[in-house]
């Protein structure tokens, strides 16, 4: 069974940095790409970032492009998104996710397109 468990939110200054876990298990890990979705507040979804299987290739939403990383490790079966200069519009809550299917083109950015989520973790940016 799919488990994707996501760790490291929290608190954090305008400025300031955070990185976000995902620990995951249930399916070959390193055969999928990997997604971070995030949702603020009394808004939709909003698709963050995505990093294919092997980490050859990743892409971001331009809200957080220059500012996110993501990056994966394959034997810990673990995928990163490390949040730098972080914005009080960054505060939402931050979801792990799976792509439907092993893919090597141009990372999906719908998340229709992901079968499986985390809980969540949560991000609050203040000051």
């Amino acid at each position: 069974q799919v488990h994707l468990v996501e760790s490291g939110g929290g608190l954090a200054k305008p400025g300031g940095s955070l990185r976000l876990s995902c620990a995951a298990s249930g399916f070959t890990f390193s055969s999928y790409v990997m997604g971070w979705a995030r949702q603020a507040p009394g808004k939709g979804l909003e698709w963050v970032s995505g990093i294919l299987s092997d980490g050859s290739r990743t892409d971001y939403a331009d809200s957080v492009k220059g500012r996110f990383t993501i990056f994966r490790d394959n034997a810990k079966n673990t995928v990163f998104l490390q949040m730098d200069n972080l914005k009080p519009e960054d505060t939402a809550l931050y979801y792990c996710m799976k792509l439907d299917r092993v893919w090597g083109g141009l990372i999906p950015t719908r998340m229709t397109e992901y079968d499986y989520w985390g809980q969540g973790t949560q991000v609050t940016v203040s000051s």
